[in-house]
């Protein structure tokens, strides 16, 4: 009998899977080291019907159609953006190509996954939004995976029931000399204080070394201090967030686990602990599954790129999906680092 049960769960299982099927057509604009490591598995797993690769270099397109079977290689946007087939259209190119892309595909109606940052500045972004209403974009959304994972919904669900008192985080790399560090890559630290907490006033700012920085930030409700360096080593990258609560602090870890610490409890402004000692009660709330070998243990699937990779798909297809990283939702992101450039 319980044999037949786990037959009967790993067959639907399966067929859920397979049943999972799409029949618009996509093209994808760009194939760099993030692509082919974080988003093209995604399109892969998902059997996503992908009928172009744009790229810039013809050797590259070339390749491409080689390693690819199926897939049409090509060096011209218009190639995509005139092939009424094409539904939806993913772009992670170089950063600085993003905003003249974005624009492209906007005024050609399809919809759009950009990678971040979408563009380089507030005004651009509101452009964007401009064309998407102009033309009729059914879908523009932006690559902000950090918002789907599952430890940062999970973190933003419990905050909508504790009284926040402050956030501290902390952002650590090595040297980033291939693009614009503030754009390229605090983008998503930002972005994660801004969804969480909503939008925010800088208090203090501080440049501690060339692209390094500690800020102090307010929002409604809560007060935060981030640090933002690209002084210490990509071995070694953290991303750390701890957020203190009247009942407690929640700490996130680089979206791979989420910990609660309760708040020890005190009697007429007296610690207990201080009188009888007790061992921290810690719970975990959310851990990266390094063990079992399933799509949720992925970290592809722990950061959140697969879910907003189906987001978008299903979203086209008219299938069941909960955009979080429209155009609209990023101008707070946009307009805090607006304030950091100054």
């Amino acid at each position: 009998m319980i044999q037949q049960l786990i037959n009967r769960y790993k067959r639907m299982r399966t067929e859920r899977y397979l049943n999972e099927t799409y029949h618009c057509q996509y093209a994808f604009v760009g194939m760099g080291q993030h692509s082919l490591t974080n988003l093209y598995p995604v399109l892969h797993y998902l059997q996503v019907p992908l009928k172009y690769i744009c790229v810039t270099n013809g050797r590259k397109a070339r390749l491409i159609e080689r390693k690819f079977k199926g897939i049409k290689a090509t060096t011209k946007l218009d190639d995509i953006l005139n092939d009424k087939e094409i539904k939806g259209v993913l772009v992670a190119a170089s950063p600085n190509a993003h905003f003249s892309i974005a624009s492209q595909v906007l005024q050609s109606g399809k919809s759009l996954f950009i990678e971040k940052p979408p563009c380089q500045s507030i005004s651009q972004l509101q452009k964007l939004i401009e064309l998407q209403q102009e033309f009729g974009s059914r879908v523009a959304m932006v690559g902000l995976q950090q918002r789907y994972a599952p430890a940062v919904q999970l973190l933003k669900k419990r905050l909508k029931r504790e009284r926040p008192l402050n956030y501290d985080l902390h952002y650590l790399t090595g040297a980033y000399p291939e693009g614009d560090a503030l754009l390229d890559l605090y983008i998503h630290p930002l972005d994660l204080t801004t969804w969480l907490f909503g939008k925010a006033e800088i208090v203090s700012y501080l440049e501690i070394d060339e692209h390094s920085y500690i800020l102090m930030l307010r929002h409604q409700h809560i007060v935060g201090t981030i640090e933002l360096s690209i002084c210490h080593c990509w071995q070694d990258a953290q991303q750390s967030l701890i957020v203190h609560t009247h009942s407690g602090s929640y700490h996130l870890n680089q979206c791979e686990e989420l910990s609660f610490v309760h708040k020890r409890p005190v009697i007429a402004g007296i610690p207990v602990e201080k009188i009888r000692p007790q061992h921290q009660s810690l719970e975990y709330l959310y851990r990266h599954d390094s063990f079992s070998p399933t799509i949720a243990g992925n970290s592809i699937y722990t950061q959140g790129f697969f879910q907003e990779i189906s987001t978008f798909v299903n979203a086209i297809e008219g299938k069941k999906a909960n955009v979080l990283t429209d155009l609209q939702s990023v101008e707070p992101t946009l307009i805090l680092i607006d304030k950091i450039m100054g």
